[in-house]
């Protein structure tokens, strides 16, 4: 496939997921967000932003993309897919692209578009690099020892699956 058809490809698949982020708008489903999981030049998983409508704070369009990719193709593993997104994805989602094992990520809006209408991330990463005796949400670790069983249990599994 030549480069410009190529091109031409990826604006679609971006246009059709700024379309999708138009019409969640105008369904009431949530944000103005929504992404596409494609592999080779087929779609194969579509996600809007459901958070106030599945009252689900997960529900970016991303997660749902990649839940519904990974539920198509009976795998948790997208190897050979890609995402398609409305907006660069916040550190929530682009943790899950990377656990997906997306291959490449293409965006419209960027994370300071969605800060200027209300979608602002700015603290989350200030957060991330933050020990975590010095953020803002108290973390108390409880019953390590006893956690650690499980960890134990799961190194000494023969048969289990990799991730």
């Amino acid at each position: 496939m030549k480069s410009s058809s190529i091109d031409t490809n990826r604006q679609l698949l971006m246009k059709e997921a700024i379309t999708l982020s138009l019409n969640n708008i105008k369904e009431n489903h949530g944000g103005p967000f929504a992404a596409l999981i494609v592999r080779g030049e087929t779609i194969i998983s579509r996600g809007t932003n459901l958070v106030t409508s599945a009252n689900d704070p997960t529900a970016h369009a991303e997660i749902v993309a990649i839940r519904n990719a990974c539920s198509s193709l009976r795998t948790f593993i997208l190897d050979g897919c890609e995402i398609y997104t409305s907006c660069e994805p916040c550190p929530m989602c682009l943790g899950a692209i990377y656990w997906a094992r997306l291959e490449r990520i293409y965006y419209a809006n960027s994370r300071a578009d969605a800060a200027k209408i209300g979608f602002d991330d700015k603290l989350i990463y200030q957060e991330i690099p933050l020990p975590i005796s010095q953020r803002k949400i108290p973390s108390i670790r409880l019953m390590e020892e006893e956690a650690l069983v499980a960890f134990h249990e799961w190194e000494r599994k023969e048969s289990k699956t990799r991730y």
